[in-house]
């Protein structure tokens, strides 16, 4: 898998997969372990659980304007891996819960932007090897998703959620020192600007005052955490900042900028919807298949952590696929337009959702049968596949150059959105929270959510059916 190519990619991968690895592993026992041991009524666990993972897809932009002014993506990653680390084996304290989320919030934010800038300077710009490159490294991101749910979930459930939190944090610490040991393979490449490693402030450089501020920024995260109309608000405000931005730059552009522009912006607003559709997975669909699920496999039951590596599972089985068909109807002229597979993916999610609930009408005292859960991921699934791939392409294509990065991060952002916003949808389905033990009031509850998931996804798909032919007028000849 890695002939012909840079020496780094070893690195850079095995780091992903392991720092994807302590992500997805705490992740996946995130939910439960609020509900189960710290008791928490579902609106409350959904309101943190979204903040988390809201936080997770805004603090990059942060991160990488660090790495690229101060830090050099390097320095970015290591010091946001040893954050990390430090975030995660404190999850095992009970009382640090608040600020063991909020040190995987700074991590997170300097880490994840910076592993595919380190990646792409590994190759020269118009290197044949670099798109496989890339195929290799969000690989590594899906299998460290695959496996750690399956190893963090029954570690944590079986054996105590401390040990599955530890699990994770242990993880991220072989990523460190994969990392940090394998320095010298990347030269001087990445490496921070001379000016921030000279004395600055009282003897230290801008690198130390960087690590000491991102710890001094952590009670201001706990406090978004713990606070979900202050992350409503500051959402709010980044709404408002985007808008006035892209507004102004839209009409200060020509007519073809324009047009793409708004197409790029009409596509980024339907994707929040998608995705918060989709971000039920971690947070409902979670509590779902602990509380509605026959996860009875054989005579051993399945824990319900452990189903979160279904949806990576099924990524790496039909990412190849996918991508052939693609490949095959461009061919043939065929291959349908950015808009028409925002069309596909959110009816595909839509049915996912559909067979969610569709599995009601076959339980037995409130346990649906554990080929439904199966068969709405594997839908759910294949409609990621259909936007997830395309966005940031369709990002870059439509936006024009002048404001290609800021509108890069608006695509971040609104995943950012997106969370937030599934965190409202999941209160929906909240039936009593923890000590919910009548399963068939529970199940109607989801199900009854997850079929008006399905209706609207199905009307999102007619309303951008029905937009598709003046988008496809304004995109001016891009695909």
């Amino acid at each position: 898998m890695f002939k012909n190519h840079p020496r780094g990619l070893v690195t850079v991968f095995m780091t992903e997969i392991w720092e994807r690895f302590s992500y997805y592993g705490m992740r996946a026992l995130l939910i439960m372990y609020m509900t189960k041991h710290l008791i928490f009524a579902d609106e409350k666990a959904y309101g943190v659980y979204g903040a988390y993972t809201a936080l997770v897809y805004a603090t990059p932009l942060l991160g990488g304007y660090l790495a690229d002014k101060i830090l050099g993506p390097r320095k970015a990653v290591l010091m946001g891996a040893f954050i990390m680390m430090l975030g995660h084996f404190t999850m095992a304290v009970e009382s640090l819960f608040y600020p063991a989320l909020a040190l995987l919030v700074v991590g997170n934010g300097l880490f994840k932007p910076n592993m595919g800038p380190i990646l792409g300077r590994l190759y020269g710009e118009n290197d044949p090897r670099r798109d496989g490159g890339f195929t290799i490294f969000y690989t590594a991101v899906n299998i460290g998703a695959w496996i750690s749910p399956l190893a963090c979930g029954y570690v944590g459930e079986v054996y105590g959620w401390h040990y599955g939190f530890g699990l994770a944090g242990v993880g991220m610490a072989i990523g460190f020192v994969i990392f940090q040991r394998n320095q010298k393979i990347f030269g001087d490449m990445g490496l921070a600007p001379e000016s921030s490693l000279k004395p600055f402030f009282l003897g230290l450089n801008k690198i130390h005052l960087t690590f000491i501020g991102a710890l001094l920024i952590v009670p201001l995260f706990m406090l978004l955490l713990n606070q979900n109309a202050w992350m409503s608000s500051l959402l709010g405000m980044a709404g408002v900042i985007v808008l006035v931005v892209v507004g102004y730059t839209a009409v200060k552009s020509g007519q073809v900028e324009r047009d793409r522009l708004i197409v790029a912006m009409v596509l980024t607003v339907y994707s929040v919807l998608f995705w918060s559709f989709f971000f039920q997975g971690g947070s409902s669909l979670t509590l779902f298949a602990d509380r509605n699920i026959d996860r009875n496999l054989f005579g051993w039951t399945v824990k319900a952590s452990m189903l979160e590596s279904v949806n990576p599972m099924f990524i790496i089985l039909l990412s190849g696929p996918f991508s052939a068909m693609w490949v095959r109807l461009s061919k043939i002229n065929k291959e349908p337009s950015t808009p028409m597979k925002f069309v596909w993916g959110t009816l595909l999610l839509g049915v996912g959702f559909g067979i969610f609930a569709l599995g009601r009408m076959f339980a037995v005292n409130g346990l649906i049968p554990f080929a439904f859960l199966i068969l709405g991921y594997l839908v759910y699934t294949m409609g990621e596949l259909s936007i997830s791939p395309v966005g940031l392409s369709m990002i870059t294509k439509l936006s024009p150059d002048k404001i290609v990065g800021f509108m890069m991060g608006v695509w971040f952002l609104s995943a950012a959105f997106a969370n937030h916003i599934a965190a409202f949808i999941a209160k929906f389905t909240s039936s009593g929270g923890a000590g919910v033990t009548d399963a068939v009031s529970s199940m109607n509850a989801y199900t009854s959510v997850y079929m008006d998931v399905f209706w609207i996804s199905i009307g999102a798909s007619m309303i951008m059916l029905l937009l598709l032919k003046p988008l496809r007028k304004m995109m001016h000849g891009i695909h």
